[in-house]
């Protein structure tokens, strides 16, 4: 039985494998069989605190397998078809407040993979606020919750959206393309705990973050152009005191663009106009 590998910070000693990621830290134990091809023999993995360990066992686990019929098909070889053969896994993981339980059959296809899965309710985050700031950064609106809106009620929603006083700047590309970025702040609100569990967030303290939200008049980045294109919209999470010019500066140093100015035009609404 030799060792399996896992990361590229294993350490090997006989049938076992020691392994450490410091940001890939979840809890789990698995026991899985071979695959029917390349490895045989089954393996246990147990993971905690950004370690991992695996023990390489004897066959105590068959693969799964099923017969695929080819017949009916011209390229069918002598014996009309194969066996697809495939790992089993039975145990557990936790990851992010995810719970993820193997229960037999892995086939990457959730539509025949014999796994069950939930995010556990005592360690999400629900959001619960979405604000719209102005130009100084003044609070104008906070939208309502979108739960069971019609067609008309989204219309209005998005008619408001596009209403919310917006900064425009110019600003040269990193190819020396000149374009246009139009700005707005939104401000949105997290509390801990969801369904039976929201009185959790009587213990803890909302987490609140502003973001300056960014649409290009053209696409923009190092791979535009290209068949994996570039970027026509961004938002990015704002610093304390930052407004839509020192936040959208600090977007340009970057990002390889250069500042141009501030662009007078009718989109840039005070916030008396509401």
């Amino acid at each position: 039985m030799r060792p399996i590998k896992w990361s590229d910070n294993d350490k090997y000693l006989g049938p076992f494998t020691l392994s450490r990621n410091g940001s890939y830290r979840h809890t789990g134990i698995i026991l899985g069989s071979g695959d029917g091809d390349e490895y045989a023999g089954c393996r246990l993995r147990i993971s905690l605190f950004g370690w991992t360990l695996i023990s390489a066992l004897p066959p105590i686990i068959k693969p799964w397998r099923r017969w695929v019929d080819t017949s009916r098909h011209d390229w069918s070889g002598p014996n009309g078809g194969y066996w697809d053969t495939g790992e089993r896994e039975y145990g557990f993981t936790l990851s992010d407040g995810h719970l993820s339980v193997a229960l037999g059959r892995v086939t990457m296809d959730s539509a025949t993979d014999q796994r069950w899965g939930c995010f556990l309710p005592w360690t999400q985050w629900q959001h619960v606020r979405r604000s719209h700031y102005g130009l100084t950064g003044k609070h104008v609106w906070t939208e309502p919750e979108c739960r069971a809106f019609d067609g008309d009620a989204w219309a209005v929603l998005d008619a408001a959206r596009n209403a919310v006083p917006a900064a425009v700047f110019a600003f040269k590309d990193s190819d020396g393309e000149e374009l246009t970025a139009r700005t707005t702040i939104e401000e949105r609100e997290w509390r801990f705990g969801v369904g039976w569990f929201k009185w959790l967030s009587l213990f803890r303290k909302p987490k609140i973050s502003r973001y300056l939200e960014i649409a290009f008049s053209g696409e923009t980045g190092k791979r535009k152009g290209s068949w994996k294109g570039g970027t026509i919209g961004h938002s990015i999470t704002m610093l304390p005191g930052e407004l839509h010019e020192s936040a959208f500066r600090r977007y340009c140093a970057e990002h390889d663009m250069t500042f141009v100015a501030a662009v007078d035009r009718d989109a840039q609404r005070e916030e008396g106009a509401w």
